[in-house]
């Protein structure tokens, strides 16, 4: 059955370290337990990703254990009349599970800490909070931040994925639609988000990925005339034919689509369509920036291009309704990784 809703809890994995139930939930419905996983160390993927967008600019912070790599960084963008980001990354070798990422997204703490970067997201009921003192983040300046991001009690989109390899899956919670609060600081400037208008996203991954794989992931969030509004869209995250990631959220409330298509023009800075097989997401991207980055060991490879722009279109829910998107400021991710 497509877009199976899994609606019982019991754990993620079985004896064997296969997925149980295969499917899409409301929440982490599905007990993650990395002591279950059969796969080696070294291909097992945890991170915790967040993305806060403000009217003009927006900020991206990672937390991740990737086996054999870790990957910290920090992003400051601009995304006004003149577009500029900066991201900072700390590369770990060999982490295999030691930087202790914890086994749900909430009442949790992740947080990494070294002698330039120390970064701490406590999830508590009701709140999420992101902290960051990254030393020499640019130009030999600092960055600094302390950010709330608001969880009411809401949906959220989750899904339970095998790759057509053994032992491998993909467990992720995306969190759209947290009203956000609190400031920025860097080189002089204060960056303050506006909670009626400002929203973060959680992306949570745990699994064990397949070597070469690719991807896109498309994310915003608005207000809608007083209604907070968010939508998660992607492919390329292994087996999907239990369920898709495509959703909308819409008052705190889930509202399931079938497939995506992103049209991507060879040139990245050119206008995107997107569409959805069941009619329900028509959009347009127009880019502001693309925040570019290649990573290449040779057997290591991430080649990155996380588009931002304003989408304008509209969104169908359960019911019929329909919402029309006005330059909502979203991302659109597209990923070739060997790793």
């Amino acid at each position: 059955m497509r877009n199976h809703e899994v609606t019982k809890e019991h754990k993620l994995l079985d004896e064997n370290g296969q997925l149980i139930e295969p499917g899409w939930s409301r929440r982490l419905i599905q007990e993650y337990n990395r002591e279950m996983i059969k796969a080696p160390k070294w291909r097992i993927k945890e991170w915790d990703y967040y993305l806060v967008t403000g009217k003009d600019f927006a900020a991206a912070f990672t937390i991740s254990d990737d086996g054999y790599i870790g990957l910290q960084s920090v992003s400051l963008l601009e995304l006004g009349d003149e577009p500029w980001e900066h991201t900072e990354t700390i590369l770990n070798a060999l982490p295999l599970g030691r930087i202790g990422l914890p086994c749900t997204s909430s009442d949790c703490v992740t947080k990494y800490s070294d002698r330039r970067l120390k970064l701490r997201f406590d999830a508590r009921k009701g709140k999420r909070r992101i902290r960051c003192r990254f030393e020499d983040f640019c130009d030999g300046k600092p960055f600094e931040c302390d950010i709330v991001l608001r969880q009411p009690e809401m949906d959220s989109m989750v899904i339970a994925t095998p790759w057509d390899t053994k032992h491998a899956f993909y467990y992720n919670q995306k969190i759209n639609a947290m009203r956000a609060e609190g400031e920025i600081s860097y080189n002089g400037k204060i960056y303050r988000f506006d909670p009626a208008t400002d929203f973060g996203t959680l992306d949570w991954g745990r699994g064990v990925w397949t070597y070469d794989n690719c991807w896109l992931w498309g994310t915003g969030n608005a207000d809608i005339d007083g209604h907070a509004f968010g939508f998660n869209l992607g492919y390329g995250f292994g087996n999907t034919s239990a369920a898709t990631e495509n959703i909308i959220i819409y008052d705190g409330k889930a509202h399931k689509l079938d497939d995506v298509t992103f049209n991507i023009p060879d040139d990245l800075m050119e206008k995107w369509t997107i569409t959805s097989s069941d009619g329900r997401f028509e959009a347009e991207l127009v880019p502001v920036l693309d925040r570019a980055a290649c990573i290449d060991f040779k057997l290591l490879i991430s080649d990155q291009h996380h588009v931002f722009g304003r989408l304008t279109g509209k969104a169908v829910l359960d019911d019929g309704t329909v919402i029309e998107m006005k330059d909502i400021m979203c991302a659109v991710e597209k990923v070739h990784n060997r790793y």
